[in-house]
């Protein structure tokens, strides 16, 4: 099964589909596209993404990103009481952006919503979808104070180094490949991902962000998802079907609120 594992759906181009995101959705499922978890990055868009969760296999998760500073969390309650519908699976897109943001002062901001965030997974047996940008150290403690193994998370979009990846495994944490690994400049990324295990591997658009190789220079959408998937898959010197079954397999044994029998078909 192709599954986007991460990708903002209400952010999306739909120029080409006149406007209508079932058009962006029936060219994903065209490509052999089954699910997508749509991801929030503030809690003011909620009613939106969970709107496209009407369509049977797409799910959401509700969060605040480190870069949404203004809504930044400072209590878990939202978070606790979005997450009671059905079709949310996961806790996020939460995490620490040292990258971007340079204020230490924000920093510390950010580590406190990403705590809660964490803490309200834990409690909910919901996995975490981390952002970390130039913040190994800080984000790798706060998982170890505040996270639950039992229900982990991912690390999405990862381009960090093979030493950090193996720590957040060590912390039952999944791996999410993007199309960044298709770039030129991602060789670091490449030889990670050849040391990586299957086991701990699944992929991602991040669309309208970060669009793969042959796609560059386009906005991305979940479709290409299938780009990033054989090109994984020929880094790991796999068949695309094995790799299609490993990382849906993955993402269904930690995110297990996501109903594996939930597929996408296109709309009539």
């Amino acid at each position: 099964m192709l599954i986007d594992t991460h990708c903002h759906l209400d952010k999306l181009d739909l120029t080409p589909y006149n406007g209508d995101i079932n058009g962006a959705i029936d060219a994903a499922a065209q490509k052999g596209v089954k699910q997508m978890l749509s991801i929030a990055v503030n809690l003011e868009d909620m009613d939106t993404i969970l709107g496209f969760t009407q369509r049977e296999g797409i799910f959401a998760s509700c969060g605040v990103h480190p870069l949404h500073e203004k809504g930044l969390i400072t209590s878990p309650d939202a978070l606790m009481s979005l997450a009671q519908h059905e079709k949310i699976i996961a806790i996020g897109e939460t995490g620490l952006d040292y990258f971007y943001e340079k204020d230490a002062e924000v920093h510390e901001r950010q580590k406190i919503s990403f705590s809660h965030h964490l803490a309200a997974a834990g409690k909910l047996g919901l996995p975490v979808i981390i952002h970390t940008r130039d913040a190994k150290e800080d984000t790798l403690s706060l998982i170890r104070q505040y996270g639950n193994p039992n229900t982990a998370g991912v690390l999405h979009c990862f381009t960090e180094d093979y030493a950090m990846a193996k720590e957040a495994l060590d912390e039952n944490y999944l791996i999410s490949i993007s199309g960044i690994v298709t770039f030129k400049t991602a060789q670091v990324l490449k030889e990670t991902v050849k040391k990586l295990p299957l086991s701990s591997l699944i992929v991602e658009t991040d669309s309208p962000y970060l669009a793969p190789v042959p796609h560059r220079g386009k906005k991305n959408e979940p479709q290409y998802v299938a780009d990033v998937a054989q090109f994984v898959a020929d880094i790991k010197g796999i068949r695309y079907e094995a790799l299609l079954e490993a990382t849906a397999e993955n993402f269904h044994r930690v995110f297990t609120k996501a109903n594996a029998e939930q597929r996408i078909t296109e709309s009539t």
